[in-house]
């Protein structure tokens, strides 16, 4: 896990809020994962390709997530955050990002793969008609990549969710923090830690949707599946 963040190009000072903690005081996974989306929209915004695109009928939707965390914030502790575009490979384009604490103590870092579409036909766009090379080197990948999952053998369990509509973003389906949350809460109801999280969005979901859980529990592993019917809606192997 790095913490030169001088090889990032953005960043920005957040202090962490009492409704962003779990009962221990720590920062949740959740909003640890929506801090990240923030910076990256806060960048993308900078540079005139964050809310331009929403005119231009373009989307970006994430397409992998991983998050490894050394040691969460707590209740008023002020956290910087720093991100980067890190290449394009093929369709996905990728982003970096690391959170620093007190005297640059590394404590969380995440990299994020990501498809752009367009919002209408919902087909996929190359990302260099739309990324500034500056920003995104095409062709240029990171040698930090998430996981593709790859899970078998997997127990239905009796523990799903059914989407409300507080799990839903802009676009009117589940926001990608959301699952994130469902799997924080799993996790806790288990009395188990998250070490890391590594999570593949495989489909949408919508309001209503039954989200059924299949789960396979190792030693110091945990994978999750979520589907709707026959449909695979996430992944998740998380570190515990």
């Amino acid at each position: 896990m790095s913490s030169k963040s001088e090889l990032f190009q953005f960043s920005k000072v957040f202090e962490i809020g009492s409704f962003q903690v779990n009962p221990d005081g720590k920062l949740r996974w959740k909003d640890l994962a929506d801090l990240f989306q923030e910076v990256a929209w806060r960048h993308a915004d900078s540079a005139d390709f964050g809310r331009i695109l929403q005119e231009a009928n373009q989307m970006w939707v994430l397409s992998r997530f991983e998050i490894k965390c050394e040691d969460l914030p707590s209740w008023g502790d002020q956290v910087e955050i720093f991100t980067a575009g890190r290449g394009v490979e093929g369709l996905f384009a990728f982003r970096e990002f690391l959170m620093l604490g007190d005297k640059g103590k590394t404590l969380a870092a995440g990299m994020s793969s990501w498809l752009l579409l367009d919002s209408q036909s919902k087909k996929i766009i190359a990302p260099e008609k739309a990324l500034p090379d500056h920003l995104f080197k095409i062709n240029s990948k990171p040698a930090w990549i998430p996981e593709r999952h790859r899970l078998k053998s997997l127990e239905k369990s009796a523990i799903g969710v059914k989407v409300r509509a507080s799990d839903l973003d802009l676009q009117n389906h589940v926001n990608n923090t959301s699952y994130i949350r469902w799997v924080e809460d799993f996790i806790q109801e288990e009395g188990l830690k998250i070490k890391s999280l590594s999570i593949n969005y495989l489909a949408e979901c919508f309001l209503g949707d039954q989200v059924d859980f299949f789960i396979k529990r190792l030693d110091s592993e945990l994978q999750i599946l979520g589907q709707v019917g026959e449909k695979k809606v996430f992944s998740a192997v998380v570190k515990i």
